[in-house]
């Protein structure tokens, strides 16, 4: 499958060459600079910007009621409804036939000028995250803005508008630079974007900045960012107390088939509102370029319309609450740097892991990832599991009992197809928790479980 990332993302992650070998995936070495890209047999978690190109189908894994990461909420509708649509698993090779995935993050030309870099310290001194049940140290939204019966695309539009932002990333001196889309977390201003849109600005020290629905601009900082799940966090202070928070919902409450709104400024259009269905759940997908870094994410796919500058936005539930961050979309032809454009196949990042990331970057200014310390091949025509390569010495792959030459089926019951999709059942889960895998080896099958272990990223 052919992936283009032209914001160059930061995503310390391999998958297989196109000639079907092996790269590397999670490493184990902790003392070593490229550990990150290595350490991670883990397998994905959950979790846009300006579209220049992203990519991210594979084969998928059937949706799973809110657990690791869900933050289920009162009423939540039976396991019946959350696992009603089955998704239909595309083996790895059908893609590259089919379509090319592409970030969503747009182009811009001009002086933005020169800002610097920080973390931002919540009251006392001491950073302060989201936490499950609440905030914690930051003022967000909750409950639901839009009653059932006042679900409409219009009153969405009227509600998120006001919280949806503009982000513009300038980097590589005065005629360079990406936009996306971003929305409102909370009164502190803190505003939520795609890694990918702000990625070069960072690491170049570019200027940011933030554009509200009137137009007005505002100087932001990076207060952390995760290549893996491909989010970012930035503070705008002069935002504090100016804009309503996005209220987060649960991607595990969606059903296939009901309605989504893709709000952002996609091809530079500032507030723009694009509507459509919920296509699939949990569809495994890598984004980035394959001869760089790849983020791999159990998506959301839509067929609202996505374009290029879409990345970062929302999308969001008839209730107005933000089911998952817009990332990537597919598209028919070209190659690298070619233009991508919608054509009904968009995915987004599940509001869970942005709750889980936003979380992390705002107590600490990082985030981390689980990871179990061994390599898979990605590519499987066969769809029948994912083989392990190899199992770093001292990993949590071997204290588990994995071995080289392992077919993983199944991740705590749920099927997977290939590397890809174990990567990204994996990374629904957080370091520190226990998973079991079921193993074919053998001819046999077996259980083994695993305490996954951390890496930032």
């Amino acid at each position: 499958m052919s992936q283009h990332d032209p914001d160059h993302p930061d995503h310390p992650e391999h998958q297989d060459a196109p000639d079907g070998t092996q790269r590397p995936v999670d490493p184990v070495a902790a003392d070593d600079p490229d550990a990150a890209a290595r350490e991670q047999a883990s397998v994905p978690q959950q979790p846009v910007d300006d579209w220049t190109q992203v990519t991210r189908p594979q084969p998928v894994v059937p949706p799973q009621a809110p657990g690791p990461w869900g933050y289920p909420a009162p009423g939540q509708p039976p396991a019946a409804h959350r696992h009603a649509a089955p998704s239909a698993r595309v083996a790895g090779w059908v893609w590259p036939v089919v379509a090319m995935l592409a970030l969503v993050v747009g182009v811009v030309g001009g002086v933005v000028g020169a800002a610097g870099f920080r973390l931002v310290d919540e009251a006392g001194g001491e950073r302060q995250g989201i936490v499950r049940d609440g905030l914690f140290g930051v003022d967000t939204a909750t409950g639901a803005p839009l009653a059932p019966e006042d679900g409409t695309i219009a009153n969405v539009a009227a509600e998120l508008l006001p919280s949806t932002v503009q982000i513009i990333a300038a980097y590589g001196g005065d005629d360079r630079g990406a936009t996306g889309s971003g929305f409102v977390l909370d009164r502190q201003g803190h505003v939520v974007t795609n890694n990918h849109v702000v990625a070069e600005a960072a690491q170049d020290d570019g200027r940011i900045q933030v554009v509200d629905q009137e137009g007005n601009r505002y100087d932001a900082s990076v207060v952390g960012r995760s290549a893996v799940y491909d989010l970012a966090v930035l503070v705008a202070e002069e935002m504090a107390g100016e804009f309503e928070p996005t209220a987060l919902g649960a991607s595990s409450r969606l059903r296939v088939g009901e309605t989504v709104v893709a709000i952002g400024s996609p091809l530079g259009l500032s507030s723009t509102v694009t509507a459509g269905i919920v296509s699939a759940l949990q569809r495994p997908v890598t984004t980035g370029d394959p001869d760089s870094d790849t983020s791999y994410i159990n998506a959301v796919q839509t067929d609202a319309a996505i374009n290029p500058g879409n990345s970062g936005g929302p999308l969001v539930n008839l209730l107005g609450e933000v089911v998952g961050v817009n990332s990537a979309i597919a598209t028919t032809g070209g190659g690298f740097g070619a233009e991508a454009g919608n054509i009904g196949v968009g995915f987004a990042i599940p509001v869970e892991q942005v709750r889980i990331t936003a979380d992390q970057i705002l107590r600490t200014g990082e985030a981390q990832y689980p990871i179990i310390g061994a390599e898979v091949r990605t590519g499987n025509a066969q769809g029948d599991g994912a083989e392990i390569q190899k199992v770093n010495p001292g990993s949590a792959a071997e204290e588990g009992g994995l071995e080289e030459g392992d077919v993983i089926t199944a991740v705590d019951g749920e099927r997977v197809t290939d590397g890809i999709a174990l990567i990204v059942s994996i990374r629904t889960h957080q370091p520190g928790e226990t998973v079991e895998f079921t193993v074919r080896r053998g001819g046999e099958e077996r259980q083994v479980s695993v305490e996954l272990r951390g890496q930032v990223g």
